[in-house]
């Protein structure tokens, strides 16, 4: 199968073109480095600078994953075009050269993030809930969404992926918990009482790969292990993974100074499940969150 990945060079990327090099795949990047794609993803990736690069070609399926990333830094108004303009515009561009070639993919996997319903607070949410609070995040994967989902009109099927975070030795949100978790700093965000869907990195591409071959399955996918927890408990967790204290909760007052409206990604959460990836038959191998931060960690 050949497969064209956008984002391909991130972490998410990164893994897959591994995994599905080791598959025996045909894989090719979409990059602004493609000179860079080999090191990263792999010596046998191709990397390309424009989609054109990918000639006449046939391509079997397209996994959109491009996306400055959302948490870098505070959402001035320069920063929150960069964000859209990487996810959606980028998108669109996808749609036109889609559009224009005669053999077309069966399948586009289109990234997306659980922050798609906004901070849902109590609720349990799984893919038929609506949005609870259409906060710039969610506003920005429903566009991404919306967007990737016209591809259905060429006959091309459709999965959006609602991805939660991801658990990584090799980069991700966790590595900047580590060093303070590390040196006994780490502690609950703000009250701690939100919740956190997550997901171990080798669930994530095995479910990316699961969706891929499920010729059936098309819409949104909820991408996170069937067990969220509030903040605090995965503080307290992690520490325990560690062999530390966990006792200097970041006061929220501060995060919304410091990162203005990016603190709601911090201070808000989604009960989110998994509902329709378990409902196909996907089977995760680390649902819990305890021996999934230890093999991410090392310390199993």
């Amino acid at each position: 199968m050949h497969i064209l990945l956008t984002g391909g060079t991130g972490l998410i990327g990164r893994e897959l073109c591994r995994y599905w090099h080791a598959q025996g795949h045909q894989l090719s990047v979409l990059s602004r480095r493609p000179q860079e794609v080999a090191a990263l993803c792999g010596p046998k990736v191709l990397g390309i600078a424009r989609l054109e690069d990918i000639g006449a070609q046939p391509v079997d399926a397209v996994v959109n994953l491009a996306g400055a990333p959302i948490a870098g830094r505070p959402w001035t108004r320069k920063r929150k075009v960069l964000l859209w303009e990487s996810r959606v515009a980028l998108t669109e561009r996808l749609l036109l050269w889609l559009q224009q070639r005669e053999q077309k993919p069966s399948v586009l996997l289109s990234g997306s993030a659980v922050g798609w319903y906004g901070d849902s607070g109590e609720r349990e949410i799984n893919e038929q809930s609506l949005p609870v609070n259409e906060d710039f995040a969610s506003q920005l994967c429903g566009a991404w969404e919306e967007t990737a989902q016209r591809a259905e009109a060429l006959g091309i099927r459709v999965v959006c992926l609602r991805t939660g975070l991801v658990l990584s030795s090799r980069g991700g949100f966790l590595q900047r918990l580590l060093l303070p978790f590390k040196l006994g700093l780490g502690g609950p965000i703000g009250k701690g009482r939100q919740w956190m869907p997550w997901i171990h990195i080798l669930d994530q591409i095995a479910a990316i790969d699961f969706l891929l071959n499920q010729t059936d399955a098309r819409g949104p996918y909820n991408l996170c292990a069937p067990s969220p927890v509030r903040n605090q408990d995965f503080s307290k967790t992690l520490a325990a993974v560690l062999h530390r204290p966990a006792f200097m909760p970041m006061p929220a007052a501060l995060l919304k100074t410091l990162l203005g409206e990016l603190s709601v990604l911090l201070l808000g959460g989604q009960r989110a499940h998994p509902a329709r990836l378990q409902a196909a038959g996907f089977t995760f191998r680390y649902p819990d969150l305890h021996t999934a931060l230890s093999e991410v960690t090392g310390r199993h």
